[in-house]
């Protein structure tokens, strides 16, 4: 079992107040205000446990170094993973055991600012868009645009 450290939860909260994925070194400038002395090799660290645990998972962009965020099931309980360090381990590998359907969601990523944000729909299986004789496994969909905070010219 993994130990609970203050670094582990800087990167935990880190994510879960962001809403979206980041990368190891966004990840280290947010969770650096709760633990000063955090560095990159660290998070890269957490980063492994908390895939391990299925806490996070891994956001693939074609183009892009990998992203982070928070399992979709685990958005919920964020609380819990504050609060009761032992249970966030057993409740994570329920999370990883529970249907791959409640993980399942695509992407936003912002051309501007770079950002990747979650988005918690999907049009649905694919299977007839595959050419005949395929069997769709898997798909990912990612949407490129820009966010509304650079529609609106908000400072990144």
């Amino acid at each position: 079992m993994e130990r609970h450290t203050r670094q582990r939860q800087a990167v935990v909260d880190a994510l879960a107040r962001s809403g979206q994925a980041l990368s190891p070194h966004e990840l280290l400038e947010r969770a650096k205000t709760a633990v000063p002395s955090l560095n990159l090799s660290t998070v890269y660290r957490q980063i492994r446990g908390l895939q391990d645990t299925g806490q996070i998972v891994r956001v693939e962009l074609p183009g892009q170094p990998p992203r982070f965020e928070i399992a979709t099931s685990e958005k919920a309980s964020v609380n819990v993973v504050q609060e009761h360090a032992a249970h966030a381990t057993q409740h994570a590998t329920q999370a990883r055991h529970a249907d791959a359907a409640s993980h399942h969601h695509h992407h936003f990523h912002c051309t501007a600012c770079d950002r990747v944000y979650p988005i918690h729909a999907c049009p649905g299986p694919m299977n007839d868009l595959a050419p005949p004789g395929f069997e769709v496994q898997h798909h990912d969909l990612t949407l490129r645009g820009r966010c509304a905070s650079c529609v609106n010219g908000a400072s990144v």
